[in-house]
């Protein structure tokens, strides 16, 4: 018997060896222990809050033909003749209003959720390697699948932080992975969490934030759940964002007992001149002050992590369009982030997706108990 390397083991008989069969290598590197992955995948965010690394980030994001359905003919020239030439420098302006010590507060909050899901998972005795990566920058999705399987990863949960789906974030996420997995040698079994916009432990977390809220600042005379818009085309094509978002708000709605007229859904983040799912987050806030409503609660629940989009778009311009408009009171509820509800109800959404596969190390694939296909029957 020898040990791995070729050295002799101590204690062991010297042994011929048996000739390899034909086409068979006479040694190979080890392969480590078979596991099972979680890889958390946002959005992606500039790697620095400058104009270069802006342009990279949005060449990158709006050549997605997920997230801009224009005729490439048509919009690629557009991309890089206007667009790539003058946003870049008024973007990276935002971001660097928003910049933490550590990062891009994206970045930032999906390092953390991705450590606090792994440790509570732990907890539960679930041995997993887990993951982030980001669709568009850094870290890149291709790269982290690439480092899970040198692990030894055979199997991977795929889980967007996009409560509703969309095909422009959702579909975007998925086709990346299964790029890369065509690509790829040796792929591993690959599951995806399409959806959670009406998954209990989410809207838990979402109504404990709330509460939490209105304990300490008291309760605005309106409530608006902000979500991320989308051109209006999309809902006719199929797309069930809108039905999603919708859904989201009446189930925390429910959940909090709310009144009719107390709540409000709009959508933000507008681009081009196309008409987008309505109503819109700004002129909505100018029309209830101009009303008289005097205070407001704004409440983004499609983000599940602070980013220029509501840190900048909602806590900052959106104040300023309600204050200008003749409002008072201003209130912005910080995303999910890593808030101890949320890192829960996402380690209870992985569990439930990862039944069936086992959540700790298999014995090694070239293990002397390691036979057949290598395929597990349950948990180790």
């Amino acid at each position: 018997m020898t040990a791995v390397g070729g050295a002799q083991a101590p204690g062991a008989q010297s042994a011929q060896r048996a000739p390899d069969a034909p086409g068979t290598p006479s040694t190979h590197p080890r392969v480590p222990p078979a596991r099972t992955a979680l890889l958390l995948v946002n959005l992606g965010t500039p790697s620095a809050p400058t104009t270069a690394a802006t342009r990279r980030y949005l060449a990158e994001f709006l050549a997605d033909p997920r997230v801009v359905e224009i005729p490439r003919l048509v919009w690629l020239p557009l991309l890089h003749g206007v667009i790539l030439r003058t946003r870049p420098r008024r973007s990276a302006a935002k971001y660097a209003s928003i910049w933490q010590p550590e990062g891009s507060p994206l970045a930032v909050w999906t390092a953390r959720q991705a450590e606090a899901v792994g440790a509570a998972l732990r907890e539960r005795g679930h041995d997993l390697l887990v993951a982030h990566a980001m669709r568009y920058g850094e870290p890149a999705l291709p790269a982290v699948l690439d480092e899970l399987v040198r692990a030894g990863a055979t199997r991977v949960l795929v889980l967007p932080l996009y409560p509703q789906y969309s095909a422009a974030t959702t579909a975007s996420a998925f086709d990346k992975v299964m790029q890369w997995a065509a690509a790829t040698r040796r792929v591993p079994a690959l599951r995806f969490v399409d959806a959670f916009h009406d998954d209990a432990g989410y809207i838990e977390a979402l109504a404990a934030s709330l509460e939490a809220h209105w304990r300490a600042h008291g309760r605005a005379e309106r409530l608006l759940l902000s979500f991320h818009g989308m051109p209006a085309r999309t809902l006719a094509l199929g797309d069930p964002y809108f039905c999603h978002c919708r859904k989201t708000a009446r189930l925390l709605a429910e959940r909090l007992q709310l009144p009719d007229g107390q709540m409000q859904v709009t959508f933000q983040s507008r681009f081009g001149r196309a008409r987008w799912l309505e109503p819109y987050t700004e002129p909505t806030l100018r029309q209830l002050a101009a009303a008289g409503v005097k205070s407001v609660d704004v409440m983004c629940p499609g983000f599940t992590a602070d980013c220029l989009e509501t840190l900048e778009e909602i806590a900052v311009e959106a104040k300023d369009a309600f204050i200008e408009s003749g409002g008072r009171d201003f209130r912005y509820v910080p995303c999910l982030n890593d808030a101890p509800r949320f890192i829960t109800a996402l380690a209870d959404l992985a569990v439930a997706q990862l039944q069936g596969w086992p959540t700790g190390p298999d014995r090694p694939v070239n293990g002397p108990q390691r036979e057949g296909t290598g395929r597990s029957a349950g948990p180790s």
